[in-house]
């Protein structure tokens, strides 16, 4: 069963052990589409990691998920904000009251919560 929870997966890390990885596979074996966006290179279930330097141009997206630490997210801010997603979820260790706030000024939705827990759960 497909949906349309189009996510971009912000902090993608080609590396197995890394929690962004996980979720992207999860997203991948529940049929979201996502897009996978990182400074890492390499692919993810076939799809090449668009390189977050360059910001690149995402449309229809409802979700992003992050999975990079607040000390680094100021300079993404604009990005971030530039996706007009429907939802950020600030996974553990990347809350941060100042992109919360701003997301919540765009009407942004903003979730504190674990993207894995929230699709292992069905509340994704």
């Amino acid at each position: 069963m497909a949906n349309n929870k189009k996510t971009v997966v912000l902090g993608a890390s080609p590396n197995p052990s890394r929690y962004a990885y996980t979720a992207a596979n999860m997203l991948h074996e529940r049929d979201i589409p996502f897009v996978p966006v990182g400074i890492k290179t390499g692919e993810i279930f076939g799809m090449p990691i668009q390189n977050l330097r360059e910001k690149p141009s995402l449309s229809g997206v409802h979700t992003v998920t992050l999975y990079i630490g607040p000390q680094n997210q100021e300079e993404w801010y604009a990005y971030i904000l530039s996706l007009k997603p429907k939802r950020i979820i600030f996974n553990p260790g990347t809350e941060n009251q100042e992109l919360m706030n701003l997301a919540k000024n765009n009407g942004i939705e903003v979730t504190s919560a674990c993207t894995l827990v929230l699709l292992s759960t069905g509340q994704y």
